[in-house]
């Protein structure tokens, strides 16, 4: 149960730095991580929340 908490810690980490990587590695490189690619490049906000959002879904 610890490793579900540690492996969410680090990416919620992630996804502050650097939101698509996280958003790529938790549901893969398809089109959440375009969609959060392009939200990243248009300002970085929204691609910060989109990408917690789906790290914490």
């Amino acid at each position: 149960m610890s490793d579900v908490n540690e492996n969410t810690l680090l990416l919620v980490i992630i996804a502050i730095l650097l939101p698509p990587l996280a958003d790529g590695l938790k549901a893969g490189f398809g089109g959440t991580f375009i969609l959060n690619l392009i939200l990243f490049f248009l300002f970085y906000v929204p691609g910060l929340l989109h990408a917690l959002y789906v790290v914490l879904k």
